[in-house]
């Protein structure tokens, strides 16, 4: 009797987890992304906390097309204590054509990449007119970036773009600005 229980109990606190993830509205991307337009270096404004970036005190996102069409990703982080440059190579693929705005990126090394694990998503959410600036998630939304060309973003641009996070059941409170 006690083992079943256990077992109802398991099952309710799952469903109730997998309930609230699939409660949320599907996130949405920007209509359309010129990768043209979007190719180039982005300096990090903030972020959602996250294991990979802990020990970062500033970041940039580099993104080059390549022949074959996938994008190279040269992730650079001024490491808080030491001040040194660490930088992360990956390799991003469109993964929606008819909006540029879903991409699949992954880290690894390539001799491990067809494998398939490894891979993250990475949704352009919001994007300035001008490709200013990009905000990017992923579906599970607990990934954040808001992405600048410059280092610095205007307070009042900052604000709209936290405002419009929640209508997106994204947390801005959660944010880490960068340094």
């Amino acid at each position: 009797m006690m083992k079943r229980f256990g077992m109802v109990l398991v099952l309710l606190i799952s469903s109730t987890c997998f309930a609230t993830a699939e409660d949320l509205p599907e996130l949405r991307t920007v209509p359309k992304v010129d990768l043209q337009r979007y190719l180039g270096t982005w300096y990090e404004i903030a972020r959602f906390p996250n294991s990979f970036q802990e020990d970062c005190d500033q970041a940039t996102a580099q993104y080059s097309l390549r022949e074959d069409g996938a994008i190279d990703v040269l992730n650079t982080c001024l490491h808080k204590k030491d001040k040194s440059l660490r930088e992360a190579k990956g390799l991003a693929r469109v993964e929606d054509p008819a909006t540029g705005a879903k991409l699949s990126v992954t880290f690894l090394p390539s001799w491990l990449r067809w494998t398939g694990i490894g891979v993250g998503k990475y949704w352009i959410i919001d994007l300035g007119p001008l490709y200013e600036y990009a905000v990017v998630s992923e579906p599970t939304r607990k990934y954040l970036w808001i992405l600048s060309r410059t280092p610095v973003m205007e307070p009042s641009l900052y604000k709209k773009i936290l405002d419009q996070l929640s209508e997106q059941s994204l947390d801005p409170s959660k944010l880490i600005p960068s340094r």
